[in-house]
């Protein structure tokens, strides 16, 4: 796989996050789905959605790990190296760190800080924040002005309460 040029840390650094940035809309578009889910399979128990969650994000980054990993060597043909396999799970761990933000308030409930029906919001408000700061981020990614980064923002909330709004309907 090519990497940057240790000689430039700061390339390295900003080229991990461009390649990460999938993952984390991923993962967080799936952690809105699995809250919503969670929330009308468990409505009184804020533990257990957060790990449904945690747990599914887990499975899909594993998953995504193995279908990478596989594409990697079919189309390079070759056997992958450790660092290979390596590189491909710290990538693709975007989609099980996206996780983590909405399910604070989740942890709260369970720990009877805060009530359930909050934690939830809260969970779907903090899930929609992030894709709010991740629309900003691949704008910068790409340079856009800020009627761009505007649009940017607003399609990926748009994309996120999307999910939610099916989920809800379908869940019906």
């Amino acid at each position: 796989m090519d990497a940057p040029s240790p000689a430039d840390p700061a390339r390295a650094r900003a080229a991990g996050a461009h390649e990460r940035l999938p993952g984390f809309i991923y993962g967080t578009l799936v952690v809105l789905t699995m809250i919503v889910v969670g929330a009308k399979a468990y409505p009184d128990e804020p533990g257990v959605v957060a790990a449904l969650v945690v747990v599914t994000a887990a499975v899909l980054w594993l998953a995504h790990v193995y279908a990478h990993g596989v594409a990697l060597s079919v189309s390079e043909e070759k056997r992958l190296s450790l660092a290979d396999v390596r590189h491909l799970a710290r990538r693709e761990g975007s989609i099980v760190q996206a996780s983590l933000p909405p399910v604070a308030p989740l942890l709260l409930a369970a720990a009877g800080v805060i009530s359930t029906q909050v934690a939830i919001w809260t969970a779907i408000a903090v899930g929609l924040v992030v894709l709010g700061v991740l629309g900003v981020r691949f704008a910068r990614i790409r340079g856009f002005g800020t009627l761009r980064t505007c649009a940017a923002v607003a399609a990926n909330l748009a994309f996120g309460v999307l999910v939610v709004v099916l989920k809800l309907l379908l869940a019906h």
